[in-house]
């Protein structure tokens, strides 16, 4: 069973970075945050998923 609350901080911490980023004009740094939060959310997914 996937771990929902790590899932929802996760992605809760990437959003607040990229706020961040965003708030300093670094939106290809927001972008990638994002991204990168997309992929370790998928994997932590998959790990948690019964076969």
């Amino acid at each position: 069973m996937p771990d929902y609350e790590k899932l929802y901080h996760l992605m809760v911490n990437a959003a607040e970075d990229a706020i961040a980023a965003l708030e300093s004009a670094n939106v290809w740094d927001a972008r990638r945050i994002l991204i990168e939060a997309e992929r370790r959310a998928e994997e932590v997914y998959l790990a948690g998923t019964d076969e």
